[in-house]
């Protein structure tokens, strides 16, 4: 167990990161972790409440905050009619794509599209910074400008993306193969066991992630000679990761010095956007106004268990309520959620696990499989934390707390986690699991550091237990549209 003086030491540092992440200024975090932690009052304040419209499938969320442009040309005016586009006509955008577009219901240009797309496609091109959260129609965004600078006469690489996950590669393809089903532009994913070792890989557009094609290039299956544009999404975590950061500059010094930068995430820590800057110079940047992360329409629970094997027990005590929508449990350890789906399915619950250890065919019939609704409770560590988009999620349980690799709690990775319910302005429910002074330490210094609220449901009562987490789960369903 760490000591009061480790957590006091190392407590400044994460409220800095979190500040910035978040656009605060820095939190005296060192009073979020007491000498001796008590047990939470029962009753604390529930998540705020208000209501939030909600968004069907094809629909964009309009944040109520200002875009902010920062151009690279100092004496450009952002505000200048050239640097925004009201109509997707206006961007000089092929008819084939246009076509696209409409088929995939998007009438207009998000707010972050409005201001990024004529700046993404503006010739000579520019590389781009770009914060957005989730749902505003940056993956759009970014797919829009890689179809648009490809050259169809030539059967050669031009434009690349890289995810930080199998999962969010695949689902970046999906809106390629949409968007771009009118065109006639070649595609190929840059993933373990999509390619087979010898075939040369000559497609117009490369969805994948940076071991895998660092691979590829490294042994001459793909040339980038005429790659145009590349892509980073999750951009934070991508140069943040110690080994994909090292992969994703190693991919981008192997490109031509002409091609076009561009990096997207929901979130950049000060330290990861300096880092950026440097990765892509002179770039354009362009950012939604701070809360793009936000926890307001999630409610925020934690039970109290008494041990490890506890947990467990309430999570089985909880099994009907998980299949209401849909849920995700997240685990530290990848071995944590094998035994998990394990000893459930020996139960007769219907669960799947998912991890990066796993098959690549068996990863890819877990998320598709979890995306189109056949498996209701997915137990995964947190490859899937980021980026995943299914809408039904309307429960995510930290069955342990997400912790950096320092063991310090991780406040990125627990926003990114509860993100994945509460999607595109919904409401939604999550619960973390606690059973001794660490792991509620862990909690606390969390809960302080984003200034939220979590309430405390005990276990004892199952049947009180429930009921707070079914009318949880009732609220969130029924928010007004």
């Amino acid at each position: 167990m760490s000591d009061t003086k480790d957590v006091t030491e190392n407590i400044s540092a994460i409220s800095d990161r979190i500040a910035s992440l978040l656009g605060k200024g820095s939190t005296d975090a060192s009073k979020a972790a007491p000498a001796e932690a008590e047990k939470k009052p029962a009753d604390g304040a529930a998540a705020d409440d208000k209501a939030v419209e909600l968004r069907k499938p094809t629909e964009l969320r309009e944040s109520s905050y200002d875009v902010t442009v920062t151009l690279a040309d100092q004496q450009a005016d952002p505000n200048s009619p050239l640097y925004s586009a009201k109509t997707f006509e206006q961007l000089g955008l092929h008819e084939d794509l246009l076509k696209g577009i409409y088929a995939m219901k998007y009438h207009k240009p998000s707010k972050i599209q409005e201001r990024a797309l004529p700046l993404l496609l503006q010739n000579p091109p520019r590389n781009m910074i770009g914060q957005s959260q989730s749902g505003t129609g940056k993956t759009a965004a970014f797919v829009l400008t890689m179809l648009s600078r490809i050259d169809y006469s030539i059967k050669a690489p031009q434009a690349i993306a890289l995810a930080p996950s199998r999962e969010l590669a695949r689902q970046t393809m999906d809106v390629v193969h949409e968007m771009g089903k009118f065109t006639p532009v070649t595609t190929a994913y840059a993933i373990p066991d999509a390619v087979k070792r010898g075939d040369k890989v000559d497609a117009q557009l490369i969805v994948g992630t940076p071991g895998k094609l660092t691979e590829l290039i490294k042994y001459k299956t793909l040339d980038t000679t005429h790659v145009k544009v590349f892509v980073l999404d999750e951009a934070d975590n991508m140069l943040d990761q110690q080994g994909l950061g090292e992969q994703s500059i190693r991919v981008k010094n192997m490109l031509p010095k002409s091609c076009q930068l561009v990096l997207f995430s929901a979130t950049f820590p000060d330290h990861v956007r300096d880092f950026a800057a440097r990765i892509a110079p002179s770039a354009n940047e362009i950012r939604l106004r701070q809360e793009e992360l936000s926890v307001e329409g999630i409610k925020q629970f934690y039970m109290d268990c008494k041990n490890e094997e506890h947990k467990y027990d309430v999570l089985v005590e909880l099994y009907n309520l998980l299949t209401i929508g849909q849920s995700i449990i997240f685990c530290g350890k990848r071995e944590t959620a094998d035994q998990i789906a394990k000893r459930m399915t020996q139960e007769g619950h219907k669960v799947d696990s998912l991890h990066g250890k796993l098959d690549p065919k068996d990863r890819d019939r877990t998320i598709d499989e979890f995306r189109d609704g056949k498996i209701k409770v997915l137990i995964a560590t947190n490859v899937i934390s980021r980026g995943i988009d299914i809408q039904q999620v309307t429960l995510v349980i930290n069955y342990d707390m997400p912790l950096t690799q320092s063991a310090m709690p991780d406040a990125e990775t627990y926003l990114h986690r509860i993100g994945r319910t509460g999607r595109f302005g919904r409401k939604g429910v999550s619960i973390n699991f606690v059973h001794d002074k660490k792991s509620w330490e862990h909690m606390n210094q969390i809960e302080t550091l984003l200034k939220c609220n979590i309430t405390r449901v005990g276990t004892d009562d199952l049947e009180s237990m429930e009921k707070t987490i079914k009318d949880a789960l009732k609220s969130a369903a029924s928010a007004p549209a």
